[in-house]
């Protein structure tokens, strides 16, 4: 019960690695705030970690939209008193979910602006909105999650690659910002995670890709006090893709 009392608010809540955070949080004793621009999903994914015997809420937020971010920071205030973690989570291909064809060189200019805007403005924006708070309170953490993609870059999509590696240097600049405060920032880049299926055929030196499970352990203890006196890094979880060597 690393969260016993925590508050901690998951974007991207709904699916994947952030829903699946959102579950271990409340396992943990955190009071959960889910986000997500699905209103329907984040709403049951909420009501499901209720009916297991956790506190959750959930919240449609545009992560792209500040007053959307905003809102969502005010009303866990007004909920819980308190914001201890956000775990940034909401982000994706934008080539993958915009439906794109051919490379960045044909990427369709509304696609490139979603690209950044979700993975990129919208870490930005959440963070700009917590962190009055942590300040305040003496103390917080602040999770961005990036990509093995950040690390190494890509000819595969390039904006999805920019905008995790920019992750990389907001959590530093973050942890910088917030040290004198007691807030804490880390980022994790995770490399093929069996989320989707396709993810299976990503090739690592370790053979395979992680499991879900594999990635939210490190989230939760980054975002624990054993981490206490880790900030401002990233943290590769990606079967050893980043070392090269993927043929």
């Amino acid at each position: 019960m690393r969260f016993q009392d925590k508050v901690v608010i998951v974007t991207g809540a709904a699916s994947g690695m952030g829903l699946l955070s959102s579950q271990q949080y409340a396992r943990e004793g955190a009071k959960v705030v889910l986000t997500d621009v699905n209103a329907e999903a984040a709403t049951a994914a909420a009501e499901s970690i209720s009916k297991c015997g956790g506190e959750a809420i959930g919240m449609a937020v545009d992560v792209s939209n500040y007053a959307d971010v905003e809102k969502a920071v005010a009303s866990t205030l007004e909920h819980y008193g308190r914001i201890d973690v956000v775990l940034n989570s909401a982000g994706g291909s934008p080539l993958r979910i915009c439906r794109c064809e051919g490379g960045f060189d044909q990427m369709d200019l509304s696609a490139l602006d979603w690209g950044v805007d979700v993975n990129f403005r919208g870490p930005i924006y959440f963070s700009r909105a917590a962190l009055p708070i942590m300040i305040k309170q003496k103390g917080g953490v602040i999770i961005n999650m990036g990509s093995v993609d950040g690390v190494t870059g890509t000819s595969g999509d390039l904006v999805y690659s920019a905008c995790k590696s920019g992750m990389i240097g907001l959590t530093k600049s973050l942890a910088l910002y917030g040290a004198p405060h007691g807030v804490r920032a880390c980022c994790v880049s995770p490399g093929p995670v069996l989320t989707r299926a396709a993810m299976a055929n990503m090739k690592t030196p370790l053979g395979r890709a992680a499991e879900p499970e594999e990635v939210t352990s490190l989230i939760l203890y980054l975002s624990s006090d054993e981490a206490a006196f880790i900030t401002g890094t990233n943290y590769s979880i990606d079967g050893g893709r980043s070392c090269g060597g993927r043929d």
